[in-house]
This record gives structure tokens, sequence and C-alpha cells, in this order.
């Protein structure tokens, strides 16, 4: 596993929390980025088209949200 996989959050965030516990599950290190701390990870957000929170990226492939396409993106992380 050799890309890097980042986590934009907020604290108040459900979804957030889902996403980082199943990452967690998976064996999967993630960096976390909280937009509420540093306005910079939001305009990080809105490069990939998207406005909230969760979006979790793999290189250069991003996810919004707790859904399907976070388990793909979860099989790019770990190289499957």
């Amino acid at each position: 596993m050799n890309k890097q996989v980042i986590v934009y959050t907020t604290n108040d965030c459900i979804e957030c929390t889902m996403v980082k516990q199943v990452l967690t599950q998976e064996g999967i290190p993630f960096e976390v980025r909280d937009i509420s701390v540093n306005c910079a990870y939001q305009k990080e957000v809105e490069k990939f088209g998207f406005l909230g929170v969760p979006v979790t990226v793999v290189g250069n492939h991003a996810v919004k949200g707790f859904t399907n396409e976070l388990k793909e993106l979860i099989e790019i992380a770990k190289g499957i």
C-alpha cells in the first residue's frame, strides 16, 4: 500500500466518523484534515468539486460521503 489517504472532516460530522472507523478497521492509515480548523483544507475539498465533508482522497480519486464508492476507494488504497 503506497497511496496516501486523506479524509477531509469536521469534529461534529457523523459520516466523517464512520469513514474514519471503516478505514481503521480495514487497516488503512490516513491523514485527517479538519476543514473547520484550516480554511485551506476547505479550498482543497472544493478543488475536488465538493462543498461538504467527508471527502476521502486516494491519489487523484476523491469520494464524498459514506457510500459504496468508498469501498472502491479502499480497494485502490489497498492496491487491489
